[in-house]
């Protein structure tokens, strides 16, 4: 089931637009694991970023991630490459660390131009999942080149040199020959069940759909045709949450895009959002994030 086929439904971030406006428009974009796990939660349910291709290295710690169809379960150090416009989704546990790439699949499109055609192809098909632990003793020495070259992805971002964005194009097209030397070595997955998918990608298209309008589970099943308790083993397979959680999810996340790049107050929010007690909407921002909206929005200033 290809990412196209769903388009209409999935959302699609754009992290210029939705979360670090300086680079809207920016071709590669780079940030430490846990700032994008502040903003988006740990929680990632499932999105695509049309165009763009995403490199998650996992410096320590564990990480389930749910690409289209597969699911692997990760221990860092661990690397994890999604495809343009494929439907993802990810829990990564409170400890987890590392950094989050991602990449206008012009580049790629050059790279593959350039003489990586056989060595890429097949990961820019489905995504790939390389863990450090799993590779041969060969390969492993390779490894520490890709955390070099992260280590200097992330010093070229913060830093002002000069041929800044030279130096980074030349390092993220260094990464991906590095990741296709190791691609041979993917990691294990489960496959998710093509009817359960299928369920749950209609769930998510519900959520998008209805979360302002706080829809109790009843409505959400009465319309997918299921009951409540297998709708909820189906989220659990595919994205270790529960329906409950997902929508909530979705609700912290837009309340989070409103208090960082919108000037409403949190009143005003409350009601955009289909509260209609500030206090409780207060009370469920802090109980699901552990931070007061004012704090919360005085920390992305």
């Amino acid at each position: 089931m290809s990412a196209s086929d769903h388009s209409e439904w999935i959302p699609n971030i754009i992290l210029g637009q939705d979360y670090d406006r300086r680079y809207i428009d920016a071709p590669i974009h780079y940030d430490v694991l846990e700032n994008l796990a502040v903003f988006f939660g740990r929680d990632m349910p499932v999105h695509r970023h049309a165009q763009y291709l995403q490199i998650h290295y996992i410096d320590r710690g564990e990480i389930s991630f749910h690409i289209d169809d597969k699911i692997y379960h990760a221990q860092g150090p661990s690397l994890i490459l999604t495809p343009p416009s494929v439907p993802h989704s990810f829990l990564t546990e409170p400890e987890a660390c590392g950094h989050v790439l991602t990449i206008h699949q012009s580049i790629v499109w050059q790279l593959l131009k350039d003489g990586l055609q056989q060595e890429m192809d097949t990961e820019l098909n489905h995504g790939i999942c390389i863990v450090r632990a799993e590779l041969e003793p060969r390969q492993r020495t390779q490894w520490p080149l890709i955390t070099q070259t992260f280590r200097n992805l992330k010093v070229e971002w913060f830093r002002e040199h000069p041929a800044k964005r030279l130096a980074l194009h030349t390092l993220v097209r260094l990464l991906l020959i590095q990741i296709s030397r190791l691609s041979a070595k993917e990691a294990e997955s489960t496959t998710v069940n093509n009817d359960d998918l299928q369920i749950f990608r209609r769930f998510s298209d519900l959520i998008e759909g209805h979360y302002r309008e706080h829809w109790h589970l009843p409505e959400y099943t009465d319309r997918l045709g299921i009951s409540e308790s297998r709708l909820h083993q189906i989220c659990q397979r595919v994205s270790n949450r529960s329906p409950k959680k997902l929508i909530h999810d979705r609700i912290i996340q837009e309340t989070k895009r409103l208090l960082t790049f919108s000037n409403l107050s949190s009143s005003d929010i409350c009601y955009q959002l289909g509260f209609s007690d500030p206090a409780y909407f207060s009370r469920f921002f802090k109980r699901h994030t552990g931070v007061t909206a004012q704090r919360y929005r005085s920390e992305q200033q």
